[in-house]
């Protein structure tokens, strides 16, 4: 099989997070969090990188992140943009705030033919949650009519920030271990006894030990024509909101609910990282200090 290709969600800026959160230096020797899922694919056999940027900032991005990559693995890189929108839709007068994940995906369309895995460009993963995909993305899919994809599940006690509130698909799994279905829950708190999501009065307790989804997902290029239908499915009922969002996880949900797709989760013990606050960047360098001196990873990533 072709080698795998990672797919890196890196248009946003960290809205919570007050910058350009992506370009933010974590690491000892100034790496960023995403030099780290790069090398973790790296020697888990991935093939090719493709960054899905904005081209406002297009020049800074390739000069400071791409750059670094261009003699160890094939770079490529898609344009999110907010006019890229199908045949009779425009963009609502107003209209800043990008149109989601399942967006952002279709801007890679031309430049993804390989199964590929797709994460965001802020979050520390970890390198069991990359071979353990590799491994998945290069198994042979059944020829069954269905879509086979797989996800890389985290505790949602290993994804919690001290600072705030999260978002966070939580999961529930049938008895073979695929996905039945992914809740999105957008104001989980952690608590003493484990966290809580105050989106509703009273506030529904979690434990901590729920399995969530945090955008890592396996893919095969079949997706693209399932997330065009449901992008346009979204702007015929959505498209008018200033706010909506069309989601990846959400069109993943209702592939397998209509039947049309089924998703194998694969669970990491790592802890995941991320910058969602500004105090959460101590947190972070802190994180990944401790796997450095570990030996987890070397000192300076790319010598």
């Amino acid at each position: 099989m072709m080698k795998p290709t990672l797919l890196i969600l890196a248009a946003g800026m960290g809205s919570r997070y007050g910058g350009l959160k992506q370009l933010d230096a974590m690491g000892p020797s100034g790496e960023v969090v995403l030099d780290y899922s790069v090398f973790d694919a790296i020697r888990a056999g991935f093939g090719k990188v493709v960054f899905v940027i904005r081209r406002d900032f297009e020049e800074q991005f390739r000069a400071q992140v791409g750059a670094k990559f261009g003699d160890k693995i094939a770079v490529e890189y898609a344009f999110q943009d907010l006019n890229d929108l199908p045949e009779g839709f425009t963009v609502p007068e107003g209209r800043t705030k990008p149109w989601g994940t399942a967006h952002a995906l279709l801007a890679a369309e031309k430049v993804v033919h390989e199964p590929f895995l797709m994460i965001n460009a802020d979050d520390f993963y970890g390198r069991d949650a990359f071979a353990k995909i590799a491994a998945d993305l290069t198994t042979p899919r059944p020829a069954d009519g269905k879509s086979h994809y797989s996800m890389v599940g985290y505790y949602l006690k290993n994804t919690l920030s001290e600072h705030g509130s999260v978002s966070r698909g939580v999961c529930t799994r049938d008895a073979q271990g695929m996905l039945s279905s992914v809740l999105e829950m957008t104001k989980i708190f952690k608590t003493s006894t484990g966290a809580e999501n105050r989106e509703t009065d009273p506030p529904v307790p979690l434990t901590g030990e729920e399995i969530v989804s945090m955008n890592f997902f396996g893919f095969t290029p079949d997706l693209f024509s399932h997330l065009r239908a449901a992008f346009t499915a979204f702007l015929q009922a959505s498209g008018t909101d200033l706010k909506a969002e069309c989601y990846a996880p959400k069109v993943v949900n209702d592939l397998i609910q209509s039947g049309q797709a089924e998703v194998r989760v694969l669970e990491s013990g790592d802890s995941w990282f991320g910058v969602t606050y500004p105090e959460d960047k101590a947190d972070v360098v802190a994180a990944i200090r401790a796997l450095v001196e570990a030996g987890a990873y070397p000192p300076s990533l790319w010598g």
